[in-house]
């Protein structure tokens, strides 16, 4: 732009001017926006606010515009020409006077993302009305995927996003559904870190017991880790008694449990996605490094860290190596990773299901608990209850057609 010229004026509407808000519906073809904007055009209006949604080949389009220059015999011919234009589309169309712009929104702003399999109408006014409750505001609501579960999206405002949380965190385990708050602003679409547990999360199974089978102790084993993901014993404790059970077997036995890990669904299109939203994602296991470095390398993750068995002359020697990583010990890998990844810890996230996540699901930005015990469920900020891991990017706002592209473009 050189220096003689002048920048277009910002239009602002100030509270008394009038508009006019014109509401278009009926049977989407191409055509019908442009077609709207062209029939104003002739009127010279601006275009203060638009909206529009399909919802199974139906659109509702929404635009607020100024009202035109003339008074009431322009306002009068707009309108006659509006309705003249849509009844030729073979649409219905609603115009409604008023002054200024739509009203502010209330400070305090949260994205509340509700999943569903299936999602009622029962849960979804149960939602609705907490949000009321609260003294919160439902700006928008929009999908975000119908698959594998249907989740929708609500932007909220009038009401604190841990208010809204601790309201919605209870109607949620009531309706037998899932429910994440996050707080609006840039920061949730910037870069993020996003850290999963790996045992029962990552993958479907329990490392240590895959390693117990081939040692034919698998029953002593699982019922030691149940109560220690369940919180009722020391984890360093029940680990150092598990990993003891394993003296003796053959080290080539690493290569069969490897061979046996199954990754939890949807765990490749997470962090398929995730990468290609140039986020970064690692994994803390109270496992072994001799299966997260597997994970690692095959699923290209950015960070990964697990306790290590002890091999001596071929064979397990019953003992760990290195410092444990246990409870507290997840919550310093995610601190150290997110500082070597350049990422406030505001915005990591944090996965897992047992007790031993606690820590790290408290001290993440946003901590879900993925289909996780009763203690974990209600210590998290959110929790997911369906069996498939892609199913929290919805909670990070990114849609079902995003997946798919991400996917299309590998």
């Amino acid at each position: 732009m050189s220096a003689s010229q002048t920048p277009p004026a910002t239009l602002v509407t100030g509270d008394d001017e009038p508009t006019l808000l014109v509401k278009i519906f009926g049977k989407d073809r191409p055509g019908i926006t442009a077609g709207l904007f062209d029939t104003l055009a002739a009127y010279a209006v601006d275009v203060v606010d638009i909206e529009q949604v399909v919802t199974r080949g139906r659109i509702t389009l929404c635009a607020l515009v100024t009202a035109p220059e003339g008074g009431a015999h322009a306002e009068g011919e707009l309108r006659a020409t509006v309705h003249s234009w849509a009844e030729s589309m073979r649409m219905q169309a609603e115009i409604i006077s008023g002054r200024g712009d739509n009203r502010p929104r209330g400070t305090g702003r949260s994205h509340v993302t509700v999943l569903g399999h299936p999602l009622t109408a029962e849960s979804t006014a149960a939602i609705a009305a907490r949000i009321t409750g609260t003294g919160g505001n439902i700006d928008r609501i929009f999908r975000l995927a119908k698959y594998p579960v249907t989740a929708v999206e609500f932007a909220v405002s009038g009401t604190e996003t841990e208010t809204l949380r601790t309201a919605l965190a209870l109607e949620a385990h009531e309706r037998g559904v899932d429910v994440a708050v996050v707080a609006a602003g840039l920061q949730r679409r910037a870069q993020r870190l996003i850290v999963m547990d790996v045992d029962s999360t990552l993958i479907q199974d329990e490392v240590i017991e895959l390693f117990a089978a081939h040692a034919g102790c698998e029953a002593e084993v699982a019922e030691v880790t149940a109560r220690a993901m369940r919180g009722e014993l020391d984890f360093e404790e029940s680990l150092h008694a598990r990993v003891a059970l394993l003296a003796g077997l053959d080290e080539s036995v690493v290569d069969k449990v490897r061979a046996e890990v199954r990754l939890t669904p949807g765990a490749r299109t997470l962090i398929r996605t995730l990468k290609r939203l140039g986020y970064q994602v690692g994994v803390v296991s109270g496992g072994f490094t001799q299966v997260t470095d597997d994970l690692q390398e095959r699923l290209g993750l950015d960070f990964a860290s697990a306790n290590t068995l002890e091999i001596a002359d071929g064979k397990l020697t019953g003992r760990v190596t290195g410092e444990i990583v246990d409870r507290a010990g997840k919550a310093r890998l995610l601190r150290r990773f997110a500082a070597e990844a350049g990422v406030p810890l505001a915005q990591t996230v944090a996965i897992g299901d047992g007790a031993n996540d606690l820590d790290m699901l408290n001290a993440a930005g946003l901590g879900v608990a993925f289909n996780a015990k009763p203690v974990v469920r209600q210590a998290a900020h959110t929790a997911v209850n369906v069996p498939f891991l892609d199913t929290v990017l919805y909670l990070l706002g990114v849609t079902r057609e995003e997946v798919e592209a991400a996917r299309t473009h590998e």
